[in-house]
């Protein structure tokens, strides 16, 4: 499920964020298989998942990644925890790197935080290791500079 508080603050004074009522319901629905909570540290925005990424809840992963990514601002980072997903097929991979394309322009990094090695291997074997850098937790994420 996703925590989310939709007050009316500055987007910078709260460590919440507010998502889409689309994306809201969609995280919340008992039947979906993903699991989100977004926070704000500073300029830095991040995304911690659990559950399963497949092509059935595509659609709601571009559409949090998207929004979540929109939130951040320069020099960011932007980062992404998937150390709580049971499964990320090959949609996921192809989602993250088309916005860190788009976080670049912006002047923010995407960062993938994984401690799975097949995420790893999957990364390097796609080619993707220069636009989705890869950090063991969100803290050695947070902690890099720019």
């Amino acid at each position: 499920m996703s925590t989310v508080t939709t007050e009316a603050i500055s987007p910078m004074s709260s460590p919440h964020l507010m998502l889409s009522t689309r994306l809201v319901i969609d995280l919340a629905d008992a039947h979906s298989k993903l699991r989100a909570t977004t926070d704000r540290n500073g300029a830095a925005v991040l995304i911690h998942t659990g559950g399963e990424i497949d092509a059935s809840n595509e659609d709601t992963w571009r559409q949090l990644v998207s929004e979540a990514a929109h939130l951040a601002t320069a020099p960011g980072p932007f980062i992404v925890d998937v150390t709580g997903l049971d499964f990320m097929a090959c949609c996921a991979f192809a989602v993250l790197a088309e916005e860190a394309e788009r976080c670049q322009r912006r002047g923010i990094e995407l960062r993938l935080v994984t401690r799975q090695p097949i995420v790893a291997r999957i990364v390097r074997a796609c080619g993707l290791t220069g636009v989705l850098p890869i950090y063991s937790s969100a803290d050695a994420a947070l902690a890099t500079a720019a």
